[in-house]
């Protein structure tokens, strides 16, 4: 049920706030969910692991706090979707060479932890980059490139040089 104040203040097209979820929104909102609870579950199991302190707050403090707002989404979001779920019309069918996708993004991420020690964050950031960003379906495999290099250059001066976290350099220093 809607009132006429929220079907006013619909943009169409807002994708925070669609018209109609189909199915497979849906079912992917409940897994979601549950995937977050269980994640939930195991930051609470690790925080009350850890050792306890004499201060108001303990090394456990933020964990236990992250695990509980994980947990309290992640039943919401799969009880809403749930839901909502029987009265779901079903959606447009997948997009084609979808699973073909994913298995090449999935891979690529894989290389990317395989190259990252050898090749250094610059390189295999901008490369995870400009291969996800083509299956994604960017426009322009020239500029994507050159995104790439600049999004991960960047985040290599932010990360290494101006906070100090240090990451891999390759053998080309950066």
């Amino acid at each position: 049920m809607t009132d006429a104040r929220s079907e006013a203040t619909h943009i169409e097209g807002d994708p925070v706030h669609p018209e109609v979820e189909d199915r497979r929104e849906l079912r992917a909102s409940v897994v979601l969910g549950l995937i977050m609870l269980a994640a939930a579950v195991l930051v609470l199991v690790d925080a009350a692991r850890l050792p306890a302190a004499d201060d108001a707050v303990g090394p456990a403090t933020v964990p236990f706090v992250v695990g509980v707002l994980l947990g309290s989404i992640g039943a919401a979001l799969a009880v809403r979707a749930r839901l909502r779920l029987a009265a779901a019309p079903e959606g447009p069918p997948r997009p084609r060479n979808g699973a073909v996708r994913v298995t090449v993004m999935v891979l690529a991420l894989v290389a990317f932890a395989l190259v990252l020690p050898l090749l250094g964050y610059v390189v295999s950031s901008a490369a995870l980059f400009t291969v996800t960003a083509l299956l994604l379906g960017a426009p322009g495999p020239v500029r994507t490139i050159g995104y790439g290099w600049a999004l991960a250059a960047i985040v290599f001066l932010l990360f290494d040089r101006l906070i100090g976290l240090t990451l891999p350099t390759g053998p080309w220093g950066f």
